[in-house]
């Protein structure tokens, strides 16, 4: 039994937070006024009305670059305690970090080969069905008889 002693105040303490943040949800439900109205209700906007709905989402490709830095954050993150104990670690270290290196490379390379560093317009290789490739002819509204038809 006194191996359990030991993690007692854990369980006191996470039975008391649970506890809490029940009585708290229940509190603020009992205790809250309930008069909803519109202004209430609308998402807060720094105090700017909105007179229409966002044009666009922000594309896939912002959350792709976010997450390259997120990456190469928690990569510098990892370096410092590593280079502070390399001399002790030696060959073992040194194949250690070449590993998280290489697992960093590898995400870093599948990121760029799924074109998370494209930035402009999308290239199409196949046109959509239904749609006709785009020529001189098809999208340049030209004045007057044709140069091939006035012959």
């Amino acid at each position: 039994m006194g191996s359990l002693d030991s993690y007692l105040p854990i369980f006191l303490m996470t039975a008391l937070g649970i506890v809490f943040a029940a009585l708290s949800f229940v509190a603020s439900r009992m205790l809250a006024p309930r008069r909803p109205h519109a202004a209430k209700e609308a998402p807060y906007e720094c105090g700017i009305v909105p007179a229409k709905e966002p044009a666009n989402r922000f594309p896939v490709r912002f959350y792709l670059v976010a997450m390259i830095f997120i990456i190469f954050d928690i990569e510098i993150i990892f370096l410092f305690p590593w280079a502070i104990v390399f001399g002790e670690l030696h060959t073992f270290g040194l194949v250690e970090i070449l590993v998280f290196a290489a697992a960093i490379f590898v995400s870093f390379v599948y990121l760029i080969a799924n074109g998370a560093l494209d930035w402009g317009p999308m290239k199409r290789v196949q046109p959509l069905p239904g749609e006709e490739l785009r020529t001189s002819r098809s999208t340049v509204r030209r004045l007057g008889p044709r140069r091939d038809e006035a012959a």
